[in-house]
């Protein structure tokens, strides 16, 4: 029965995701003039998944391309959220961007979404000419269970030796979700992410507690990180899940990870809250970060 209730929240949490989502708004400081995503369906291991591809301006046949995983606690199903991203993305970078529509619980559990968003990946790097990338300049990234996936398709990539993405972008990511929710700490009283909400994330989609301890799950928990690829990760100073972002990056960097690290003073979870020149500031580091790596082909 409760695990039917919380299946039940997890659900009213997706459908009213379109409705009360809106952060991305205040941030639309480039791209607005670019033709809305046509969709696309790429195969994966779990079915096709819908995928929201945006063009830039420049539409060459040998282009750098982005695949972007949304947040929303690995329920909210509702990849326009970052619309906004996807379009800075596309119109300084001169990038393809695929924003993936991967599936949520209480629908799906894990793995399915992480195995998704590695086969898209995977797909847009072996298959160039289906979207006029280039196959050497292709990067992955998310933000907050966005960041698991990017951290887990970067793994899975790695130990399948499916592809090499150029770069990993981990923004305020969740990387162990096997660690205890009253383990996690935030440096205010009252942060954005609470352990209730962390309870309801394992409750409905990582359901099988076993299977939290997998590094695709918990990429914090990997017997090694060496030999991925490089690493923007963004965490933010009061989030919850600051520390095992850190924690990451630190053991990134030892295991011989190229790794550019930030962390957003004065923020919570929500780290371009930090008011406008701040989120400007943060979105700069991120794009000419992932703009350096996009430029270079991959030589590994």
């Amino acid at each position: 029965m409760v695990g039917l209730i919380l299946d039940a929240r997890a659900y009213l949490m997706q459908k009213s995701a379109p409705l009360t989502v809106r952060y991305g708004e205040a941030h639309r400081y480039s791209g607005s003039d670019l033709a809305p995503p046509r969709s696309i369906r790429v195969p994966t291991r779990h079915g096709r998944v819908r995928c929201d591809v945006y063009q830039p301006a420049d539409r060459g046949t040998s282009l750098p391309a982005y695949v972007h995983f949304h947040g929303g606690a690995f329920v909210m199903r509702y990849p326009a959220m970052d619309d906004f991203f996807a379009r800075i993305v596309a119109a300084e970078l001169g990038a393809v961007v695929i924003n993936v529509d991967y599936d949520v619980a209480p629908q799906k559990r894990f793995p399915v979404a992480q195995e998704q968003c590695h086969d898209v990946s995977a797909w847009v790097a072996t298959n160039p000419e289906e979207l006029g990338i280039d196959p050497l300049r292709v990067a992955l990234g998310g933000f907050s269970a966005g960041g698991n996936l990017a951290a887990s398709a970067a793994l899975q990539a790695r130990d399948l030796g499916s592809f090499t993405p150029v770069c990993q972008l981990l923004g305020v990511p969740s990387l162990d979700v096997a660690e205890p929710t009253t383990a996690k700490h935030a440096a205010i009283p009252h942060p954005m992410l609470t352990a209730g909400l962390l309870d309801l994330v394992r409750a409905t989609y990582f359901r099988d507690v076993a299977a939290r301890s997998s590094p695709y799950a918990s990429p914090l928990r990997a017997a090694s990180l060496a030999g991925l690829p490089p690493a923007i990760v963004v965490t933010a100073e009061y989030d919850l899940l600051r520390a095992e972002g850190d924690r990451y990056a630190d053991r990134m960097r030892t295991e011989g990870v190229e790794v550019l690290h930030h962390v957003v003073r004065g923020a919570d979870h929500y780290f371009l809250e930090a008011g406008p020149a701040g989120a400007r500031s943060t979105l700069n580091l991120i794009v000419e970060g992932l703009g350096a790596h996009l430029e270079q082909r991959n030589s590994r």
